[in-house]
């Protein structure tokens, strides 16, 4: 590619590829369940005082199962808009399924990765829950662009016409 052609491939995955490494951060020791509950327990148990302990467990397990699901959604938004702004008509035409392939791969090399990282834990339900979110992110996106009013060209009014 020559000149800033290939900026018009590059640029559009550029908030894809951010958030890439947000995912992969999140992969690491750091997002283990052990170092999230540092500060998800202490919430918990603010506004949940009379719950017990298992209870509290039950709801940081949710909320890390609903980050699951948010963070996807959000990796397939950012590759659904990448492949709208990248110079092919087949990448734009074909962005929902795209969008939701690139977090489903994500997802299962991150879980792969996590077999591997001591404070972590692979699983196949995170990968199902992974891409779900981005299948939400894909149909909703997909339905709000094809209901969505296209905007009306400003012409002359009838005042200016006379």
């Amino acid at each position: 590619m020559a000149g800033s052609e290939w900026r018009e491939w590059v640029i559009p995955f550029a908030p894809f590829a951010l958030w890439l490494a947000v995912i992969m951060f999140l992969s690491s020791g750091s997002g283990s369940a052990e170092e999230t509950s540092r500060f998800i327990t202490p919430i918990l148990k603010y506004f949940f005082p009379h719950a017990t302990s298992d209870d509290i467990l039950a709801y940081h397990l949710l909320i890390r199962k609903c980050a699951h699901f948010t963070e996807y959604a959000v990796l397939a938004a950012f590759a659904y808009r990448a492949f709208l702004r990248v110079p092919s008509d087949l990448a734009a035409r074909f962005a929902p399924l795209l969008s939701v392939i690139a977090a489903a791969a994500t997802a299962s090399i991150d879980e792969l990765h996590q077999v591997f990282e001591p404070s972590r834990t692979g699983s196949a339900t995170d990968v199902l829950i992974d891409i779900s979110g981005a299948v939400f992110a894909s149909v909703v996106i997909t339905i709000v662009r094809r209901y969505r009013r296209p905007a009306v060209p400003e012409g002359p009014s009838i005042s200016e016409t006379d």
